[in-house]
């Protein structure tokens, strides 16, 4: 591994590794639209594509359907966008995998990034019954700060209908679990205290919930260049106060970031709405994101030289490709385009 790594960090992505290049667990990651009710100040997203056509919706099924066999786990990650604006496409696939993994002995786990205006409790109840079961909700601080930064499309605030979501699913006894995203700025640092303080009351003595502390970060998006971020030389040690505050009698409710992305992972794949391919939900409009595409069939065509970039980590053992595949290097212009077509086969990993 890279210099400086701690013993603990190395025992991380060792289990990563052993996990990542499993053949039988498949991680997807689904953009069943990527419209969205929200308008907030930093996304970087552009809205340019809409709900998931029937044809790739078909070709997900196909593609899990040829992997049933070979498969333990699936995990199907729902994205967006918001993904709960096509939460019948969410409905569909998931009833899809409920039905069909009891013959096959498959471990299905979903789970969706929302904003949590939608997230009633009946659509909780419904999602939960067909195993999508964790939650990732943002929070940008108390309502007067939330509502400047994570605006509804019609420029109203959404903070109101999200706590009263969030009260909800506390209340219920759904087996569910819901992590709250609260992002960091310069802006709500010093009011920061005060809100982790009602989450910790509010919601910490129940279990299903925990916190992950996140810096809002410049990915691109039109406002990336006006847009004022916790400095990176203090960030650390900003979050590591702020968990102390999060640290409750029971247990400490609050997830660090993983050392390994998700977009390193040689098992893992995203889909979008257009049945495009590709690793990194950050970097959609990166050329180099672009994979190939699926088919109705559920047959894969990569573009040769496009995969194996993000896979580079593991090989080089570098620790920063492997945090972040998607930072530093670019589509080359020699790259060919060509689709090469990969067909899935019954036996767990192969392609021809």
């Amino acid at each position: 591994m890279g210099a400086g790594s701690g013993d603990g960090n190395e025992a991380v992505i060792v289990r990563e590794r052993m996990h990542s290049l499993r053949n039988d667990v498949f991680h997807l990651i689904l953009l069943p639209t990527e419209q969205c009710n929200f308008r907030c100040t930093y996304c970087y997203e552009d809205f340019s594509v809409g709900r998931m056509r029937p044809g790739v919706v078909d070709g997900v099924k196909a593609l899990i359907g040829q992997r049933l066999g070979d498969l333990k786990v699936l995990d199907i990650s729902w994205f967006g966008g918001e993904p709960l604006l096509a939460a019948d496409i969410v409905e569909d696939v998931s009833r899809f995998v409920a039905d069909a993994a009891p013959a096959h002995g498959l471990r299905h786990r979903g789970d969706v990034t929302t904003n949590g205006y939608l997230l009633t409790g009946a659509m909780v109840e419904r999602l939960a019954g067909l195993g999508v079961s964790s939650f990732q909700v943002s929070l940008d601080g108390p309502e007067h700060l939330h509502d400047r930064t994570r605006l509804r499309a019609d420029g109203r605030g959404s903070f109101a209908k999200l706590w009263q979501n969030l009260l909800t699913i506390r209340h219920g006894t759904w087996p569910v679990t819901v992590t709250l995203r609260v992002h960091l700025t310069p802006a709500n640092l010093p009011e920061m205290p005060e809100f982790l303080a009602l989450i910790r009351d509010t919601f910490l003595a129940d279990t299903r919930f925990s916190v992950h502390l996140k810096a809002v970060e410049r990915l691109g998006g039109p406002h990336d260049k006006t847009m004022d971020i916790v400095d990176k030389s203090t960030r650390s040690h900003v979050i590591a106060d702020l968990r102390e505050i999060l640290r409750t009698e029971r247990r400490t409710a609050t997830t660090p970031d993983a050392p390994v992305c998700y977009a390193a992972r040689p098992n893992s794949l995203m889909i979008r709405a257009d049945g495009r391919l590709g690793k990194c939900t950050v970097s959609l409009n990166d050329p180099a994101n672009d994979l190939g595409v699926l088919r109705p069939d559920g047959t894969l065509e990569f573009h040769d030289g496009r995969l194996a970039p993000w896979l580079r980590g593991w090989q080089s053992g570098n620790e920063n490709n492997l945090a972040c595949p998607a930072d530093g290097f670019t589509l080359k212009d020699d790259t060919p385009d060509e689709p090469v077509l990969l067909q899935i086969t019954p036996a767990p990993g192969r392609i021809r």
